[in-house]
């Protein structure tokens, strides 16, 4: 009997929404049982809500918005797109080049398809958002990683980054703010990067999309404005900002200087074309979401929910004995170090799974995010200080016992 496997191209590829943690969770929760997720971005399950005005404004354009979009969007989006680019200094973007798209997960696969020949490598971020490897991957180039230095705010690594450019290498991601430490680049580090890329002619692919969800008085660069004579491929979107993750709303922006790209650019085209549009509805909510900032705003200083559990965690999980961590600047994300050692720890997916069947909560194990070594999760402190506590306390209590055994 003919039999038919997966595509080889996903043998490399590791992004953790599946695997062996994620499909015990979904077991557990269809025997009854009640899973604290930790584990992903997804604001709506703890009590985030959009803008009243923006909703508003998808429920006044729904009928008016039930036919397909140009390919790139509606061209009241991408004005107000074009708009917020110039706030942010972004040079040479005009409504033809953005793009909008089911999210941005959807625009980071076509960047590549639309990029990649067999063998091409692109520099991606350790730790990084898994998608960009696996994107790469699939669109059949290599991901060469350059490490992100916890000694150092996990900042980037220059000379690392440096030392790991080659005759194939097309591209550098930088995700900024970072997923999954919440880091926040300063200029010079991205100046950094803009004179590498500039040096051996490289395109830049800036995830930015956490760039509306910083603290502690500080601002976001965005990579575009200081690199107006190279191209910058640069992705933002309302998912996290605005909290409506599951509306999947997002855009790719064009930036800089296109003119030895109009082969890459024709590639964006078409693949952009083949998929006819993105969702066209949550489109319409683009040019009254980016005049409502405020909210998310107050969200991120002294007293607002965000600002709030980010301090509680912190403090919780450095004070538990074997755990340590960066305090993050921005998105709602921090990425503790675990003392390996201690806990004799070989196999970081095992804490993980270990602590979800103990515990109920689930966690993202460090590998997940294309860190080599066994001593890193992440958490995502979405939830209100009380269920935060409750992990805090859980976790606390059961590294006080835990050694992990042996396969």
């Amino acid at each position: 009997m003919r039999t038919f496997e997966k595509s080889s191209k996903l043998d490399n590829v590791c992004y953790d929404i599946r695997g062996p943690v994620m499909d015990e969770a979904n077991r557990m929760i269809a025997q009854g049982e009640k899973i604290l997720k930790l584990n992903i971005g997804n604001p709506a399950p703890f009590g985030f809500r959009a803008p009243d005005a923006v909703i508003e404004k998808m429920k006044e354009m729904l009928t008016f918005t039930e036919g397909y979009s140009d390919s790139k969007g509606l061209i009241e989006a991408r004005r107000a797109i074009v708009k917020y680019c110039r706030q942010k200094n972004m040079p040479n973007v005009t409504e033809e080049d953005v793009y909008t798209g089911n999210g941005v997960s959807e625009l980071i696969t076509l960047s590549m398809q639309g990029l990649l020949n067999d063998g091409d490598e692109v520099l991606v971020p350790a730790p990084d958002y898994p998608l960009w490897t696996a994107s790469v991957t699939l669109a059949g180039g290599t991901a060469v990683h350059y490490i992100c230095d916890e000694e150092s705010e996990w900042y980037p690594d220059l000379e690392d980054m440096r030392s790991k450019i080659t005759a194939k290498t097309k591209a550098i991601v930088v995700i900024n703010p970072n997923n999954p430490t919440g880091a926040l680049y300063p200029k010079e580090i991205l100046q950094g990067i803009v004179d590498m890329a500039r040096e051996h002619e490289l395109i830049l692919f800036a995830d930015e999309i956490y760039d509306r969800l910083v603290m502690d008085g500080l601002e976001h660069i965005a990579l575009a404005s200081l690199a107006p004579d190279l191209l910058t491929v640069s992705f933002n979107g309302l998912s996290k900002s605005h909290l409506i993750a599951g509306y999947r709303c997002g855009w790719m922006c064009l930036c800089g200087d296109k003119s030895k790209a109009k082969g890459y650019v024709e590639g964006i085209n078409l693949l952009s074309s083949m998929r006819l549009c993105s969702n066209v509805p949550a489109q319409s909510l683009i040019p009254a979401a980016l005049e409502h900032l405020d909210e998310t705003k107050q969200m991120l200083v002294p007293g607002g929910r965000i600002y709030e559990q980010r301090e509680y965690i912190t403090k919780a999980i450095s004070e538990i004995p074997g755990l340590s961590v960066v305090k993050p600047k921005a998105a709602f994300y921090m990425f503790p170090r675990m003392d390996i050692e201690r806990f004799q720890i070989e196999d970081d997916e095992t804490f993980a799974l270990d602590f979800l069947r103990e515990k109920k909560i689930l966690f993202t194990h460090g590998g997940g995010f294309h860190w080599e070594k066994p001593d890193h999760f992440r958490i995502v402190y979405l939830p209100e200080v009380g269920q935060l506590q409750e992990a805090a306390t859980a976790l606390k209590d059961f590294l006080a016992g835990y050694v992990q055994k042996k396969a």
